[in-house]
C-alpha cells in the first residue's frame, strides 16, 4: 500500500474516533434510558455498543468501500481483504453501563496481517491516542496523546512503576493469580480500570509500565498494539495462531522491561 493511502486512513481514523466518542457519549448521558443485556459471565452489551458500530461501519464503508471490517458487535467482512479494520465502538462496557469513565472507542487499521494505524479516543477524558507503526513517508513518526508525542517508559524492573493487568473470563483464575503473586514478589503493583485498550494507551503514554493479559480480544487491543510499537514499546506476537478472530494473551512494555514481563506471566509461548 502506498504512503499516501496510508495516511489518509491514519486521518479518518483519528476523526472518526473522536465522531465516534462523542456520539457513544450521548448514550452515556442517558443512561437511565438504555438497555443492557448480557453476552456472558462479565461481558454485557447494550444498545449504545450496537448503535455506535453501526455508525463507525458506515463511515468507513463510505470513504473505503474496498476494506474490511472487523467488530465486536457487528460481524466480519475480512475475507480476501488486505486492509482490515479492527473496531470496538466501546471497550469497558461494564464501566459505560455503571457510569464510571473509564471507557474508549478503539479503531485499528491491519494492512497486510501486520497492526498499523492505532486510534484510542476517551470522549471523558478529551484525549485521543494515536500512531501508526513501522516507518511510512508522508506520515508523522511516532505517537501522540492529542497533539502530544508518546513515549513508552522503559524501566529495569517492576519497582520502577505501576504495570497494567486485565483479565476476562474466558481464561482461569490459576492462570492469572499465580502472575500477579510474583509481581508483588518483586516489589512491583499493579493497576486495573476496566479497558484493556486504554490501559495498553497508558503503557504507550508513558503511564504504566507495561500490560498483561492472559486472553484478549483482538478488537480490544489492536488499534493499542500499533499505537505502543509507534511509541517505541514491544508486544508479543498477538496476531500468531489466528488472534484476530479466536484472541491471545497480550504484553506489552518497554524494549528492556518486556523480557522480564514475559518470564513473569509463566507462558512459555509468548
Amino acid at each position: 500500500m502506498q504512503s499516501s493511502d496510508i495516511a489518509a486512513r491514519y486521518t479518518f481514523a483519528q476523526q472518526l474516533a473522536r465522531e465516534a466518542g462523542e456520539f457513544a457519549h450521548t448514550y452515556f448521558r442517558r443512561l437511565d434510558e438504555i438497555t443492557v443485556e448480557s453476552k456472558g459471565t462479565q461481558d454485557e452489551v447494550s444498545v449504545a455498543d450496537r448503535d455506535t458500530e453501526a455508525f463507525i461501519r458506515q463511515r468507513i464503508g463510505e470513504a473505503f468501500p474496498g476494506d474490511g471490517i472487523l467488530g465486536e458487535e457487528g460481524g466480519d467482512d475480512r475475507a480476501g481483504k488486505s486492509v482490515i479494520w479492527v473496531i470496538d465502538p466501546i471497550d469497558g462496557t461494564a464501566c459505560f453501563v455503571n457510569a464510571m469513565y473509564t471507557w474508549c472507542v478503539s479503531i485499528a487499521v491491519v494492512i497486510d496481517g501486520a497492526p498499523t494505524i492505532g486510534a484510542v479516543y476517551d470522549p471523558n477524558a478529551k484525549e485521543l491516542f494515536h500512531g501508526v507503526a513501522g516507518a511510512h513517508a508522508n506520515v508523522s513518526a511516532g505517537a501522540w496523546v492529542n497533539d502530544k508525542p508518546a513515549k513508552v517508559k522503559d524501566v529495569t524492573d517492576f519497582k520502577g512503576g505501576v504495570l497494567g493487568a486485565g483479565f476476562s473470563h474466558r481464561s482461569q483464575p490459576d492462570e492469572f493469580t499465580p502472575f500477579l503473586h510474583r509481581l508483588l514478589s518483586q516489589g512491583g503493583m499493579f493497576y486495573r480500570n476496566g479497558s484493556g485498550a486504554l490501559m495498553l494507551c497508558y503503557v504507550a503514554a508513558g503511564r504504566l509500565i507495561g500490560y498483561y493479559e492472559p486472553h484478549i480480544n483482538s478488537w480490544d487491543c489492536i488499534a493499542a498494539v500499533a499505537i505502543i510499537q509507534a511509541a517505541g514499546g514491544r508486544c508479543n506476537d498477538f496476531l500468531a495462531n489466528d488472534g484476530m478472530t479466536e484472541g491471545n494473551a497480550i504484553v506489552a512494555a518497554g524494549k528492556t522491561l518486556y523480557p522480564q514481563l514475559v518470564g513473569l506471566t509463566g507462558q512459555a509461548t509468548l
